[in-house]
């Protein structure tokens, strides 16, 4: 039986990097490493991760769209039960993908990840009946530097897979990201 392959693909914005790990299934179950830093690093992952947070939510909670101003937080995101619908948007002033986001379906069934680096807003919503979403994080969570923006933004317009999600207060009156604009991180080539 040959060893499955560990697959880093970048996606339409090279620096959200999606990510299938190795499962090593048989009839007791499966293995897998959720994360191995060496191998990350090739494949374009090299941050280091200082926190680790886990989540759970029932259908049609949608948390997000959330980043860190000063301290941005880069986000390697798994869901560990059900499945949800993971967006990533590039708010890195001068970015030529400025605005743009890329969304993409994880499950615990099939163990991918998502890459969300820093200066990207990310937020998920999910689509089964609940999910727990697991995520390592390259700078420690900080309430005061919190910046938030409106799940349904339409400059944005990301295509998310339902009607009208339910939200947190604080989610439900985000501003806009033209709102934001001052707080925003600059784009660093």
């Amino acid at each position: 039986m040959s060893q499955p392959e560990e697959m880093f693909r970048p996606t339409r914005i090279p620096d959200v990097i999606l990510v299938q790990p190795r499962v090593f299934r048989d009839e007791r179950g499966f293995f897998l490493e959720t994360y191995h830093d060496l191998r990350y690093a090739e494949g374009g992952i090299g941050e280091t991760f200082v926190q680790d947070n886990h989540s759970k939510s029932t259908q049609g909670i949608l948390r997000g769209l959330h980043a860190q101003e000063k301290q941005p937080q880069g986000k390697l995101v798994r869901a560990v039960e059900g499945r949800i619908f993971d967006v990533a948007v590039d708010i890195r002033r001068g970015s030529p993908t400025f605005g743009q986001w890329v969304g993409e379906f994880l499950s615990a069934d099939d163990f991918r990840q998502l890459y969300v680096p820093p200066g990207f807003l990310h937020g998920f919503y999910v689509v089964s009946e609940t999910a727990q979403v697991e995520y390592k994080c390259t700078a420690r969570y900080d309430a005061a530097d919190e910046l938030a923006v409106r799940w349904n933004d339409s400059e944005i317009g990301i295509d998310w897979p339902a009607g009208t999600p339910q939200l947190s207060d604080k989610d439900a009156a985000a501003p806009t990201l033209r709102e934001v604009w001052d707080r925003l991180p600059t784009f660093q080539a």
